[in-house]
């Protein structure tokens, strides 16, 4: 069962293929300042819905990942990352990190959260 999500103002409006059955919250710099709970997704499994021209991209330095949100009300929707399940940079199959708390009518309450020391500092 596929589920929308969008930004604030409604400019940026995204798909995955299924609802998320865990999300993970970051302490990163970046992360905790944005202050999203995401959900992980083959980049397969997700579509944007809306013109790329309505998303902006923040990247600094040689960091592997892309950060996009809406340019006209600021929220955080997605990142793309290369797969490091296997523990190495995997960049021929990257993912998606939506954030979860824009996705339309799903209650996040029961899901498990993974905290990330992206921090590295535990």
């Amino acid at each position: 069962m596929p589920v929308k999500g969008s930004c604030h103002c409604g400019a940026v409006q995204f798909q995955v293929e299924t609802p998320p059955t865990e999300l993970a919250d970051c302490n990163c710099s970046f992360c905790s300042k944005r202050g999203n709970l995401v959900a992980y997704y083959p980049l397969a499994a997700f579509r944007l819905l809306t013109a790329r021209d309505r998303v902006s991209t923040y990247q600094w330095g040689d960091y592997m990942g892309t950060h996009h949100h809406c340019g006209v009300c600021g929220c955080g929707t997605y990142s793309q990352f290369p797969d490091f399940s296997s523990g190495q940079a995997d960049y021929d199959n990257p993912r998606v990190a939506i954030n979860a708390r824009l996705l339309e009518g799903f209650d996040l309450s029961p899901l498990p959260v993974n905290h990330l020391n992206g921090r590295d500092d535990w």
